[in-house]
């Protein structure tokens, strides 16, 4: 399994490295939009769709709504995705009470796409986007922080959590998780944000506004992972699929990076550190 698993992050990390860093904002768009869609993909397996035809049609319509945004400005989509997230909070704290609600295939369904739209939505700001935080501007370096953040978040979260993890943080979603771990993953992402300011030589305001930043969007990183957790729960599966050999799916990799990246555009636009282009 381990030596399946490093395979294939050999294969895809030149991938994935090129896809992010040296395509143009289009490109990196339809790049973006190709790893979106594959999560739809699924997405619908987890919403309850049997048959691949239905899959591919739930990946296809989702593809289909990031082509319909792609010259049309998204900053109420990531409002939108904020009010989304403080919905999955209440849904994830409640499991298994309220899943006759949303346990629909519909409904999962339409959960989907609140999920992936804003994330797609929320990266292309940040690609297109005109970025100014201490002496730093260069947009590809924010992705690489965001990215960095869950990344710091899930690292402090799995020491933390071998070493304290003995109170559960959601036992009936994910049994694993403890609140040592959360607080782990935050002091980490805490501690990072302070060494990225002083390294971009921002000022004590920018170094606080970062912290804060950071630390909302480490927070909601948990519980995009959570969500997905839930989901898989109920519908009885173990990996989003077997897409990524070693790995599980699309979706198993980036299930946190669909809460973090549009709650930590939103914050940096309002902050006023990401200027929108308007279109990709």
């Amino acid at each position: 399994m381990l030596k399946t698993r490093v395979i294939t992050a050999l294969i895809l990390a030149p991938i994935a490295i090129g896809g992010i860093f040296f395509l143009p904002p289009l490109g990196f768009a339809l790049f973006t939009a190709a790893i979106i869609t594959l999560g739809a993909w699924e997405w619908a397996n987890m919403s309850g769709f049997e048959h691949q035809a239905g899959r591919i049609g739930y990946a296809a319509v989702i593809a289909l709504i990031l082509y319909g945004l792609l010259d049309i400005p998204g900053v109420a989509v990531l409002w939108l995705a904020l009010a989304w997230w403080v919905v999955c909070f209440l849904l994830v704290r409640s499991y298994p009470s309220g899943s006759a609600r949303w346990g629909s295939v519909p409904i999962r369904a339409l959960m989907g796409v609140f999920v992936l739209v804003p994330a797609w939505v929320g990266l292309n700001h940040l690609r297109a986007g005109d970025f100014q935080f201490g002496n730093t501007d260069n947009n590809l370096l924010v992705i690489l922080y965001v990215l960095c953040v869950v990344w710091v978040a899930d690292i402090g979260a799995y020491f933390a959590g071998r070493a304290f993890g003995k109170s559960k943080l959601a036992p009936r979603v994910s049994p694993g998780k403890s609140w040592a771990g959360v607080w782990g993953g935050l002091v980490a992402v805490g501690t990072f944000a302070v060494i990225i300011s002083i390294l971009a030589s921002a000022g004590v305001a920018e170094t606080i506004m970062l912290v804060v930043a950071s630390l909302i969007t480490g927070m909601v990183s948990v519980l995009g992972d959570l969500l997905e957790s839930m989901l898989k729960r109920f519908r009885g599966i173990k990996d989003s699929s077997r897409l990524l050999p070693g790995h599980g799916g699309i979706m198993d990799r980036i299930d946190s990076l669909t809460a973090a990246i549009p709650v930590f555009t939103l914050i940096i636009i309002q902050i006023g550190w990401l200027t929108t282009v308007g279109h990709f």
